[in-house]
């Protein structure tokens, strides 16, 4: 009886405290299966993401404005695998918040920085990729590596200070109950957001692909015309039909970026009113296992990247790779 009766009692977060949290109570079984779960997936995240970052780092020859801005996109995609996945995995599994109120809106900020810097690596991205394939003249001269690095740093920064601002505006709220970490904003506040955040950029970067899949398409009709003549390819067009391969790749990893993405803001839209907290939860991980999903994308249309990674893991070669 007694087995029982502690079986049935409320467990809360803190249970020294009055406001505490009520913490949801699950068998040891299933507590083991979600902690393997989440493990493996951030492990896989970080694991990924690494091997991008080493592969553009250490091999000169990747050293190009679109590899430096896949590098970025890999650095923040990292950084949610490594502090983002544990820290989200940890609340859901645990339904609390053990790492006190400044460490949470330090998180809300790491949090809110490391997704719209993807968006804005993205943004870059499908501009470098419009510029290669429709201007393939001015390229050389308008997108510079100087020129990608300085404009990546400005975008971290911008994405920054624009996160900062939110978690102040917000900083004044008082939370339901001690042991709990979220992010509470008005309708007005989510609207912006849902507009600078997502609409905004993302219409751009489909208005931007649209034209690179239309402008790409014309140029490899002709580049098989002038094959089927038997007529001798110039450097040029076989340049034209590599960009014209590489914006299809990047193309892809935008596709899957906005399916990861869209439940997410039909999330915030609908402030979690008409959903069950599972759908929640699963619609908030499609964002963070998107992280995961680019990497795999560039090993299936990338030579470049499976070749430097079997240099990588032949740590004999590595050295003389670059």
């Amino acid at each position: 009886m007694d087995n029982e009766t502690e079986d049935h009692e409320t467990q809360y977060c803190f249970p020294a405290i009055n406001s505490s949290c009520i913490k949801t109570k699950r068998s040891t079984h299933e507590y083991n299966i979600m902690y393997v779960f989440f493990s493996v997936l951030s492990v896989w995240t970080v694991f990924l993401n690494l091997l991008v970052i080493i592969s553009i780092s250490h091999f000169k020859k990747l050293h190009t404005p679109t590899n430096m801005l896949i590098l970025s996109l890999a650095v923040s995609d990292l950084l949610i695998g490594l502090i983002v996945m544990p820290l989200e995995a940890i609340r859901l599994i645990e339904t609390c918040w053990y790492f006190g109120e400044i460490f949470c809106r330090l998180f809300l900020i790491i949090l809110g920085v490391l997704l719209s810097t993807s968006l804005s690596n993205l943004v870059l991205i499908a501009v470098d990729r419009y510029v290669a394939v429709c201007h393939p003249l001015l390229y050389p001269q308008k997108i510079t590596m100087t020129r990608t690095i300085i404009t990546i740093c400005v975008f971290w920064f911008c994405s920054s200070a624009y996160n900062i601002s939110i978690v102040i505006t917000i900083s004044q709220r008082k939370y339901t109950c001690y042991g709990e970490c979220t992010i509470m904003t008005t309708f007005t506040l989510t609207i912006n957001d849902l507009f600078l955040s997502f609409l905004f950029p993302c219409t751009f970067i489909i208005t931007l692909y649209l034209r690179i899949f239309y402008v790409a398409h014309q140029q490899v009709k002709v580049i098989n015309s002038l094959m089927r003549s038997g007529k001798h390819l110039t450097e040029g067009s076989v340049m034209r039909k590599s960009e014209s391969k590489a914006a299809l790749t990047l193309g892809i990893i935008v596709t899957v970026y906005l399916f990861c993405w869209i439940p997410y803001y039909s999330l915030t839209l609908t402030q979690n009113t008409v959903m069950t907290s599972v759908i929640a939860y699963f619609m908030l991980w499609m964002v963070y296992i998107n992280s995961g999903l680019n990497p795999l994308i560039y090993a299936i249309f990338y030579p470049w990247f499976r070749t430097s990674v079997k240099h990588i893991l032949n740590l004999s070669k590595i050295f003389k790779a670059a």
